[in-house]
């Protein structure tokens, strides 16, 4: 868990910060790579009371749901926007999560956001161009960027060091540092959420 703080769980926490998640906030978290999980494990902890966790795989559900999403939406693109739509009664989320950094998850963070809104962008852009009518029209608040995981350290190596979260379990494939391409594709592939490398050659 401690070796998550210096990169996907501080990203998650950034993403929760730049959201302006607060208690008894509605949270959307779009992406279930390893940040986006660990944006809904954050969201938790920032006292959301709801979180909609967007994913398609049955082992990526499961783990949101242990870290605290409240709901699970399949659909994606405009179907995805239009089941938070109905989840918070026409409205929006409060805060929304971006973690995958596609044109598509970034249309939809946006159209989930509801009027005065807030999204935190932390997946890295391949390809994304933002219209500023629509910015503009939305009225949501944009946030984001690498995540400055270090300003987060102490803090959440309190929460690890008290059991208060287990980030480690995104660690679903254990390698030898030898096999780190391995590593790599299954991550490509879906079939890890995050690769755990040992430089000692065991697995």
């Amino acid at each position: 868990s401690l070796l998550t703080l210096s990169d996907v769980m501080g990203t998650g926490w950034f993403a929760a910060d730049a959201a302006n998640v607060k208690p008894g906030s509605t949270v959307a978290v779009v992406g279930d790579g390893a940040v986006g999980l660990l944006g809904v494990l954050s969201a938790k902890q920032m006292g959301a009371k709801r979180i909609i966790a967007m994913s398609r795989h049955a082992s990526r559900q499961k783990l949101a749901r242990e870290f605290g999403a409240t709901d699970i939406v399949e659909e994606r693109g405009e179907a995805g926007v239009e089941r938070i739509k109905e989840m918070t009664k026409g409205i929006g989320a409060d805060s929304v999560l971006e973690c995958v950094g596609t044109q598509e998850s970034m249309t939809q963070a946006i159209n989930s956001t509801r009027p005065g809104g807030y999204i935190g962008y932390v997946g890295v852009p391949h390809g994304v161009s933002l219209d500023g009518e629509q910015l503009f029209f939305s009225h949501v608040h944009l946030h984001g960027g690498p995540a400055p995981v270090r300003r987060y350290l102490p803090e959440l190596i309190k929460l690890v060091l008290n059991g208060k979260i287990n980030p480690g379990k995104v660690f679903d494939l254990s390698l030898p540092l030898d096999q780190v391409a391995e590593g790599y594709r299954a991550m490509d592939e879906r079939r890890a959420i995050k690769t755990l490398l040992r430089p000692n050659g065991t697995k």
